[in-house]
């Protein structure tokens, strides 16, 4: 067995850890790598995005499967240029991966098919955008339509905030061309929860619900990030609620896909708000999220191996279930200094030696490099520290304790991942 990973950061850590296991004997390489990745596969020096130059290697090198993990291979067409070279990767075409790299298109398919959303409207007018916002009213949202490396969302208070986040993106290009199209959304109150599925076009199998924390600060508060840390199982994900999301969201929407020709092969990830009436879809994302990828997947009893080959093979995913250990898992991530802005890079990272081998620790390497023998910091995400443990206290006080031991100069992490549901599960403590 031959496996590419395509993409370098946490995400791609934990793929390659859960694939080592259900593998062990295949030979392993991961587009660029990072500091942590070393020990599991070969670094293959291709950017992520380079889609032709990847297929090309990988069609010379036989690679029997590929997984793509970030955002804009897929937009770049990753799979077509794969397929076309007869190569099972892992990922939606482009037309599919248009749920994720246009909230514009996203938003008008879930409009069609009756997904349940927040309203929306759609602009590339300043000044009429602007109008828009003053007769509106705040809180609303302010989302730039194409990719923004997690960071194109913003939540306004006020309509001053939203007018300034509005000119940001069209008029001062603060997001490039992702933001040359805005989406203006309703703001909805709830409790956020993300949900994955694998999917062959058709059927969806449902992986636990987690719960990402977007916001820089604790309690929630400051600019948006790629995400601060995750937890999962959450328990207002009830089976009931799961049902619910399953036949509300995730099957009309491949439904809408294979009606615009765009059958999505891969993960499908539904951001959604849990509101008063129910659950509501704020984004979709065509691949593994991050960091709820790092708290999911060492929850894993399961091959993940074996649906990804199906899906990457054009099989099919009736009747295949996943198997989960039991408990809980919770990942902090370590952050450097000025995320999520321009973060510091090129510090020395001590991780102590025998901290893995800590019960149902695991370290994944995000914005991590090697200079020489020397462990660096090379990016704004630097580290996921993922515990895996009976409860969700227990997993929460481990990630947190490793946390703290890891060392480099301007470490900073959020010490209350997942505090909602630690307030609810064991209100006494908190």
């Amino acid at each position: 067995m031959r496996l590419l990973i395509v993409g370098n950061g946490g995400r791609e850590h934990a793929l390659l850890h859960v694939l080592s296991r259900d593998a062990p004997e295949a030979e392993r390489w991961i587009t660029i790598g990072n500091g942590g990745t070393t020990r599991l596969a070969t670094s293959l020096p291709i950017a992520p995005d380079d889609c032709s130059a990847l297929a090309e290697w990988a069609d010379a090198q036989a690679i029997d499967l590929a997984i793509v993990g970030p955002e804009a291979p897929l937009a770049h067409g990753i799979r077509d240029h794969f397929a076309r070279r007869g190569v099972p990767v892992f990922a939606p075409s482009a037309a599919a991966a248009r749920i994720e790299s246009s909230k514009a298109y996203a938003k008008a398919l879930m409009q069609r098919a009756g997904v349940p959303g927040a309203a929306f409207e759609r602009f590339t007018d300043l000044a009429a955008a602007q109008s828009f916002i003053r007769a509106h009213g705040a809180p609303i949202v302010i989302k730039a339509s194409g990719l923004a490396a997690g960071k194109g969302v913003i939540v306004c208070d006020t309509v001053d905030e939203a007018i300034n986040a509005a000119r940001a993106m069209l008029a001062e290009r603060a997001f490039g061309a992702a933001g040359d199209e805005i989406v203006i959304e309703e703001f909805l109150e709830g409790e956020e929860l993300s949900v994955f599925a694998l999917t062959d076009g058709e059927h969806a199998l449902l992986m636990p619900a987690s719960q990402d924390h977007k916001r820089i600060g604790e309690g929630d508060t400051g600019p948006n990030t790629g995400g601060m840390g995750a937890y999962t199982p959450v328990s207002v994900a009830t089976p009931s609620l799961m049902e619910r999301v399953e036949h509300d969201v995730f099957l009309p929407t491949l439904a809408a896909l294979r009606d615009d020709d765009a059958a999505f092969r891969g993960l499908l990830y539904a951001g959604l708000m849990l509101t008063a009436d129910g659950p509501r879809v704020i984004e979709f994302n065509a691949r593994f999220g991050d960091p709820e990828t790092q708290a999911l997947l060492p929850m894993l009893r399961s091959s993940l191996l074996d649906p990804l080959l199906a899906v990457a093979r054009g099989g099919s995913l009736a009747g295949a279930t996943l198997d989960w250990v039991p408990g809980a898992a919770l990942t902090t991530v370590l952050a450097a200094d000025g995320y999520p802005g321009a973060p510091r890079m090129g510090d020395g990272i001590r991780i102590p030696p025998r901290l893995e081998a800590r019960a149902g620790i695991r370290v994944f390497h995000a914005g991590t490099a090697l200079d020489g023998n020397r462990l660096v910091t090379a990016g704004g995400r630097v580290l996921a520290v993922t515990a895996v443990a009976p409860t969700l206290a227990e997993a929460a006080a481990r990630s947190r304790e490793a946390a703290s031991l890891i060392e480099f100069t301007g470490k900073y992490f959020r010490a209350d991942i997942g505090w909602r549901e630690l307030a609810r599960v064991e209100p006494a403590a908190h």
